[in-house]
């Protein structure tokens, strides 16, 4: 059996699979490795994989490597050849293979927010994302919740309503005058009461960040003429995304897919690239 490693390495998390390299093109155990500095989790997600997998040095082709900690990963790991891959073309390729797609836009959600027009057979074309981001979610949680733990901030958000936190179109006008659905936003955080509760919060700052990523992928889709908007990255986990993405897809015709193992789509692409 011949393989071929994906590995995208972050500043301190390392997601690793690999895929058969025949036509089935199977995949093998994605999985992520943590660690305090990006040397470290490389290779121990490497060391992982071909333990829990029993692959050997001569089972693997090549190694792939995107993120931004690509950069410490050398042109060979353990006398394999490294290569480096695009991360817009990753994210597009592990977004078309998860889904069975030809054609979407893919969304990669990470501490900020990118968007890739990925087509079948055509390299992906990046058409630019948002600063808003797991990154915002973390940051803006420390500073009003003192919390920075996405699971349990999820957990405090399951009790929390948007009553009290976000303005929406029936609280200003008659949504059939505006020709508007009533429960969509017009402001997140514009109608914050002093009854707020912290979990009212919580789900005020998930929601926030996932209808801008929605509208900002939502626009690029329409750019492009296309209703399938793929969705990748750890934020797609949380419960709270399905919510979201769901109310979005039923309001403006498009279809958000959140596919299974969508938190692995980037370091699957990279492996198949």
């Amino acid at each position: 059996m011949k393989v071929i490693v994906g590995i995208d390495i972050g500043g301190s998390t390392t997601k690793i699979c690999a895929i058969e390299n025949n036509n089935g093109r199977r995949l093998i155990s994605p999985l992520t490795v943590k660690a305090t500095d990006p040397v470290t989790s490389l290779y121990g997600a490497f060391g992982k994989l071909t333990s829990e997998n029993g692959l050997t040095l001569s089972d693997i082709e090549r190694v792939m490597v995107t993120g931004v900690g690509s950069s410490f990963a050398d042109e060979s790991l353990y006398g394999l050849p490294c290569v480096p891959v695009s991360e817009f073309s990753a994210v597009g390729l592990g977004g078309l293979y998860l889904t069975g797609l030809d054609e979407a836009i893919v969304v990669s959600m990470g501490t900020g927010t990118a968007v890739v027009h990925a087509k079948k057979g055509r390299p992906a074309e990046y058409l630019g994302g948002t600063g808003v981001g797991g990154g915002t979610l973390t940051g803006l949680a420390r500073l009003l919740l003192k919390m920075d733990d996405v699971d349990h901030l999820s957990q405090l958000a399951k009790e929390g309503s948007l009553d009290k936190i976000d303005l929406r179109i029936r609280d200003i006008a008659k949504s059939d005058v505006l020709s508007m659905r009533g429960e969509l936003t017009a402001a997140n955080f514009g109608k914050v009461s002093d009854l707020a509760t912290p979990a009212d919060m919580a789900l005020g700052l998930f929601n926030m960040v996932y209808e801008t990523v929605g509208m900002v992928s939502l626009f690029a889709a329409r750019s492009r003429g296309l209703s399938d908007i793929v969705l990748l990255g750890n934020l797609t986990e949380i419960p709270q995304a399905r919510t979201v993405f769901d109310n979005l897809s039923d309001i403006f015709g498009v279809r958000f897919v959140i596919p299974e193992r969508s938190a692995y789509g980037t370091v699957i692409g990279t492996a198949l690239f």
